[in-house]
């Protein structure tokens, strides 16, 4: 199983979804406000990346982690999420919270962090 996460945004209204198996056709996929919806590749803005790649640590079984983000209203890290093995975990945040979270510990795994101006970042856990 991948731990990869296929996630798409419109370019005009900027609505996000997960896709769970994308399709593979030409000409072909979810469409928003009349154009197709373009896959986000993480880590690939030009933005400060110790800003935005999951940083984590590692006590017992659980795995702790931050997102060194100002949590502003016009700019914050969304949510944060980890998947392993096909499955994923996730905490939705919201501006004035804290750019943190905790799971439980899968070595393997990786931990995404979405970016409502930069986008999506994600870093892998050893």
């Amino acid at each position: 199983m991948s731990n990869e996460l296929i996630i798409k945004r419109c370019n005009s209204c900027g609505a996000i979804v997960k896709a769970i198996k994308d399709c593979k056709c030409s000409n072909c996929g979810i469409v928003c406000c009349s154009e197709p919806m373009r896959i986000l590749t993480p880590n690939s803005v030009d933005a400060a990346v110790e800003k935005h790649v999951p940083v984590y640590e590692i006590k017992e079984d659980r795995i702790y982690v931050t997102v060194n983000h100002v949590m502003e209203e016009e700019h914050y890290i969304e949510w944060i999420s980890i998947v392993s093995e096909g499955r994923e975990c996730i905490t939705y945040l919201k501006p004035g919270m804290e750019a943190k979270t905790h799971f439980k510990y899968i070595p393997g795994s990786t931990i995404y962090a979405y970016c409502n101006k930069h986008e999506l970042w994600k870093t892998e856990v050893k």
